[in-house]
C-alpha cells in the first residue's frame, strides 16, 4: 500500500525551534519548558552517550544543560544568521559533557585503585582526551548525528500507521536490522517480491516524512 499524504499535525514533534518556544522559555512558560524537555532532552542525552559518558553521567548532562538553558536563555536573541538555537544548545551541552569528564577525573584521583580498574581507566582517559581535543567540526558532526537520529525516530513513528504491521516488520528486519531479503521472507512467510515492495514503499514514505519534518522545522525556525 502507498503511504497516505500527511497533514501538519501539531501532535507530531519536530526538532526545529519556533521563536515562540524561545520566547516561552524566556518568560518561564511551564508548557514551553515541558515541550523543550520532550524535544531536546533525548538529543542531549544521546549526544552525551556518544561522547563516551555513562547512562548516569548522560542523565546529569541533560539536567545540567536544562539548568544552563534556564540561566542563560534570557540573553539569547533569535538570529539564525549569527547563532542558531541548535548551535547555542550544542555549546551548553558540550560544556556539561566536559564538566562530567572533569568530575570523573577528580573522583578517580581520590579513590583507591584496584587492578580491575586499569582497563576502565585507560578507556575513560582515551575518551576524555578525544572529547577535550575534539574540534568544533567533530562536535558539530556528533551533535548533528544525534539530531538526525531523533528526527528519523520521529519520522518512523509518523509513518508506522500508514502501513500494515507485516509491511513495517519487513522494513524493520531488512532495512534497520539488516536481514537478507530471503531471510525476512522465510521468517515472515511472505514472498521475496513482498519484501522488496514493502521495503521500498516504507523507505520512500520515510524519506518524504523526514523531508516534511525538515521543511516544517525550517518554517518554525524562520517564523514563516
Amino acid at each position: 500500500m502507498h503511504a497516505m499524504s500527511r497533514s501538519e499535525s501539531p501532535s507530531q514533534p519536530s526538532l526545529g525551534t519556533r521563536p515562540s518556544l524561545v520566547t516561552g522559555l524566556q518568560s518561564g512558560d511551564e508548557d514551553r519548558w515541558q515541550e523543550f524537555f520532550r524535544r531536546y532532552g533525548p538529543v542531549i542525552r544521546g549526544f552525551a552517550l556518544k561522547a563516551g559518558l555513562t547512562e548516569t553521567e548522560a542523565d546529569e548532562v541533560v539536567q545540567e544543560t536544562c539548568i544552563g538553558v534556564s540561566r542563560n536563555v534570557a540573553e539569547y536573541r533569535y538570529d539564525p544568521k549569527r547563532c542558531r538555537f541548535k548551535t547555542w544548545l550544542l555549546n551548553l551541552a558540550s560544556w556539561r559533557v566536559k564538566n562530567q569528564y572533569e568530575k570523573r577525573r577528580r573522583w578517580e584521583a581520590r579513590r583507591p585503585r584496584t587492578p580491575e580498574d586499569e582497563e576502565w581507566e585507560l578507556s575513560s582517559a582515551l575518551e576524555n582526551n578525544y572529547f577535550q581535543n575534539a574540534s568544533s567540526n567533530d562536535l558539530d558532526a556528533l551533535w548533528e548525528s544525534e539530531w538526525r537520529s531523533q528526527m528519523l525516530s520521529n519520522a518512523l513513528t509518523s509513518v508506522r500507521s500508514d502501513f500494515s504491521p507485516t509491511q513495517f516488520q519487513i522494513f524493520d528486519l531488512s532495512a534497520i536490522k539488516g536481514w537478507a531479503a530471503s531471510e525476512v521472507a522465510r521468517s515472515l512467510g511472505v514472498s521475496l517480491m513482498s519484501v522488496y515492495l514493502a521495503k521500498h514503499r516504507v523507505a520512500a514514505a520515510l524519506k518524504r516524512e523526514v523531508q516534511r519534518l525538515e521543511r516544517k522545522s525550517e518554517r518554525e525556525v524562520c517564523g514563516k
